[in-house]
């Protein structure tokens, strides 16, 4: 599904980013793991084109994501507050990504009204602007509004920050059903390493920018996380 080749990013003289090969199969769930400046964001932002590589490439279902906007209609992705529309009310926002995604509001109220629970009665009918929500809202909002379309492809950076333990549990649930029985490949990156454990089926480690560890999720895969990130910064980097 997802190929990367020879993937640098520098700003100036400092790399940020150095992939030799990687590939994610379709209907995966991938999770990213690493200390801040490790280059989680960065990967994201070039699978995303909002920052062009230095070196080599992107493929997204045979689609080179710099050189090509094909890939857009079957990827989405929340990765903060910065991607809504803050003078939008949350309906406002989520007809206005219905309708680039082709949807009509009757196709993103069936939507919606799966996600009730998620919501809380928190988000809808509250005639309040998405910039008004609280950050944890306004996650929620951001979250759903990517499922809008069915994309094949659902990019969430630190979706579990700033959401409440109720709401956690319930986002859980939701990103292992889009993998397991619908099909998507979903890439998730956090810092809570429970949460990306009990979520994701494989987990890479990023540090400095390099991949470090590429692991299958197991019973044992959280201790092991836990035991690298509990070294010191040096054997890390010597790893």
């Amino acid at each position: 599904m997802i190929t990367i080749q020879n993937l640098t990013k520098k700003y100036g003289n400092q790399l940020v980013l150095s992939l030799e090969q990687l590939d994610i199969p379709k209907g995966q769930s991938f999770g990213l793991v690493g200390n801040n400046g490790a280059g989680k964001t960065t990967l994201f932002s070039l699978m995303l084109d909002l920052i062009q590589p230095t070196t080599g490439y992107i493929i997204n279902n045979g689609v080179q994501v710099n050189t090509s906007e094909d890939w857009k209609p079957f990827t989405s992705s929340f990765i903060d507050e910065s991607f809504l529309i803050g003078y939008l009310t949350p309906e406002e926002y989520f007809y206005f990504i219905g309708e680039l995604r082709n949807q009509n509001k009757a196709d993103v109220n069936a939507l919606l009204s799966d996600f009730k629970d998620f919501f809380h009665g928190e988000i809808l009918g509250q005639k309040k602007y998405l910039r008004d929500l609280s950050k944890g809202n306004q996650k929620k909002a951001g979250i759903v509004g990517s499922f809008i379309g069915n994309p094949e492809v659902i990019i969430l950076d630190e979706p579990f920050a700033n959401l409440d333990p109720t709401t956690q549990i319930r986002l859980k649930a939701i990103i292992k059903d889009l993998a397991a029985k619908q099909g998507v490949t979903v890439l998730v990156s956090s810092h809570d390493l429970m949460h990306v454990t009990e979520v994701c089926e494989r987990i890479v480690v990023l540090n400095k920018g390099k991949i470090v560890k590429d692991i299958k999720t197991s019973a044992e895969t959280l201790r092991e996380l836990e035991n690298f990130f509990s070294r010191s910064p040096v054997s890390i980097e010597q790893e």
